[in-house]
């Protein structure tokens, strides 16, 4: 699977990761859900390090078309609100 992420670039990331991004999805759309900004944050950052850990970068010069866009690293919880699907920003 092809993820990008806004303002970064693209990652090739096995979709035997998906579980492990999950958890750290929930993590966030329940800290969303109670207006936790910070653990928002915190697991917001966590989440983008963790697919940057355990993707291949994709070349700049590749056109790739993207399975999954996550937003940029500085995007603040209403923009990712507005992201979201039924899922959170992960899907499964």
């Amino acid at each position: 699977m092809i993820v990008r992420i806004m303002g970064e670039g693209q990652v090739r990331l096995a979709d035997s990761h998906l579980t492990e991004l999950n958890k750290l999805d929930d993590e966030l759309l329940a800290e969303m859900e109670n207006g936790d900004g910070p653990g928002f944050r915190r697991t917001f950052d966590a989440l983008l390090a963790k697919v940057r850990e355990l993707g291949d970068p994709v070349p700049d010069d590749s056109l790739e078309p993207s399975d999954l866009i996550l937003p940029s690293p500085d995007a603040t919880l209403d923009e990712v609100r507005e992201m979201l699907s039924d899922d959170g920003l992960i899907p499964g």
